[in-house]
Formats: structure tokens, sequence, C-alpha cells
């Protein structure tokens, strides 16, 4: 996916793809009305640049801030335990939305956000989300940054 811009939201939702991205932090943030922000660390893959002839891939990533806000009825779910993995960045398959209206009236979306590793989900209902890139992107042959490449970066 290539693209020149730096920041997004739910308006680019259709032309975005997090597949593969590494999650390498999480944060819950209160707000008003019982409602808060989850805050993803990721390293967002702006561009897959794979060669057909040779097979080899090489991927634009940068350190990126994804922001859901409004957030209720999170749910964490991810083990570690059970595929015996070590600990390290977890690894989203998706992230999928779908129309959520309340007992009230108010609408909002739910929100799957499917690891694929390990296996596992992170649930909620959120207005709406913001991603922003925290440096310009590195051309790196992993699907992830380096912790030292992280740190050079930002």
């Amino acid at each position: 996916m290539a693209t020149s811009s730096h920041s997004w939201s739910e308006t680019d939702f259709d032309n975005l793809s997090w597949h593969d991205n590494h999650i390498h932090g999480l944060a819950v943030r209160g707000g008003e009305h019982g409602v808060g922000d989850l805050v993803l660390d990721i390293d967002f893959i702006l561009e897959w640049l794979c060669d057909s002839r040779s097979g080899s891939c090489q991927f634009r990533i940068a350190p990126a801030t994804l922001t859901f806000h409004q957030v209720s009825d999170l749910v964490i779910a991810l083990s570690y335990a059970a595929p015996r993995a070590a600990i390290g960045p977890a690894s989203i398959g998706e992230i999928a939305r779908v129309p959520h209206v309340f007992p009230n009236g108010y609408s909002s979306f739910r929100w799957t956000v499917a690891v694929n590793w390990p296996s596992g989900s992170i649930d909620f209902v959120a207005s709406g989300f913001t991603q922003t890139l925290r440096a310009s992107p590195a051309l790196v042959a992993e699907q992830y940054l380096s912790a030292e490449r992280r740190q050079a970066l930002v």
C-alpha cells in the first residue's frame, strides 16, 4: 500500500490494511462517561515490495500510534501459553468493524483486531480511530522493525 499521508482516520478504513503489523505496546486511557481510548504502538507496513521472480520481499515500515476513540466493552484474549511461544510482539491478522447500535440509539462500531500470533483477538466498541506515523518509513527485509531500528527512527 503506497501512500504519502502520515495520518489516517476511520474515513480511510477501507483503504488500509494492518495484516502482519506488529504490536509493541497497548495502553488504555480513561475518558469521560465511562469510555476512553485504546492505544496501540505498532509497526505499520505501508508497502510490500515483492519480486515475483525471486519471491523475495521488502517492506516499507514506520512506527505508528493507532488510537481507537470512545472505547467500551473491551475484551483482550491473547495466550502466549497455548503455543508455548516466547514473549514478543503480537502480529495483527486483520482489523474488522461492523456497525453497532446501543439500546439508547447511539451508533458506533464493534471492532475486532484479529491477532495471528499468538492466536487471539482484541474486541471492543469504538466510535472510530486515528493513526499517525511517528517517523519516516524504513525499508527492511522483515515485516517488523527491530527494537534498535525503532529507537533509531524515533
